[in-house]
């Protein structure tokens, strides 16, 4: 913020956006200075803390390309469509981010479940058990973290408007190639930031994780998962739960400072 901008409030608001500040950043802080750094190698490398990092990374992937298949498009069509239509795709879209991940747990446990609908159909059909399996990890990270993607791609292709496209298209080009010649490289900075942020709130994932696909060491144990089982007296030691802590931290933050290398009107 510029000295000129600062004119503008009044300065009584530094205290409670300080006090705010704080809040955020000093429990990160307490983190911090509870890592046992000596042991810290160490308790990130253990068997327990190595299978459930591997895990996470492997499952949080292949969510992340599942989103990607399934978001850009999403994302395109909310753009793309009148605003009652775009309006009601885009509140679909937000539900599972104002929603408890622990509610989209049980959503999923209760449509690929024995009793579910799906559940029962690929069961019976195909001899297919999805919950408490690694498939379910994946399908409970990209639950929560589609919404990521597809509402960051799609403000980015509402600002790049459709100008491109209509010159694109007069100039004799086709749909397909307009998508990919046109469309998605002025929305390449959304839909970077998408994936990012989409890939790192896969790994961070808990609540749906825990309820839809259990907490099985080597199998559906991830970090989230490891780190609970840790605070709670058993699994890999609480060293290394805090170690992991401190890797999803840095993980953050690596994220964010990427997305805002990436944002939409960032000087090259």
């Amino acid at each position: 913020m510029r000295r000129d901008d600062r004119a503008f409030l009044p300065p009584v608001l530094a205290v409670p956006a300080i006090l705010g500040l704080a809040l955020l950043v000093v429990p990160l802080g307490a983190l911090v200075a509870r890592v046992e750094w000596s042991t810290l190698w160490a308790d990130i490398t253990s068997p327990a803390a190595v299978d459930a990092l591997l895990l996470s990374l492997r499952t949080g992937l292949i969510a992340t390309g599942i989103c990607v298949v399934l978001g850009v498009p999403l994302a395109l069509v909310i753009a793309r469509s009148g605003p009652r239509v775009s309006a009601l795709l885009r509140v679909l879209v937000t539900v599972p981010l104002v929603l408890p991940p622990m509610v989209g747990g049980v959503a999923l446990l209760f449509l690929f479940g024995r009793s579910g609908p799906l559940g029962a159909l690929l069961e019976d059909v195909w001899g297919l058990r999805i919950p408490f399996t690694t498939t379910a990890v994946v399908l409970a990270q990209a639950f929560v973290a589609l919404p990521f993607l597809v509402l960051a791609l799609e403000g980015s292709l509402r600002t790049a408007g459709v100008g491109y496209e209509r010159v694109a298209a007069t100039l004799g080009a086709g749909r397909w190639t307009i998508l990919r010649r046109v469309t998605l490289p002025l929305a390449a900075p959304g839909l970077i930031a998408g994936v990012v942020l989409c890939f790192a709130r896969a790994i961070g994932e808990f609540g749906a994780t825990a309820l839809f696909a259990g907490n099985a060491p080597g199998v559906t144990q991830t970090m989230p998962l490891a780190i609970y089982t840790a605070f709670n007296g058993s699994g890999v030691g609480q060293g290394t739960a805090v170690a992991l802590s401190l890797l999803l931290l840095v993980t953050a933050l690596a994220v964010l400072l990427l997305v805002r290398g990436w944002r939409p009107g960032t000087a090259r």
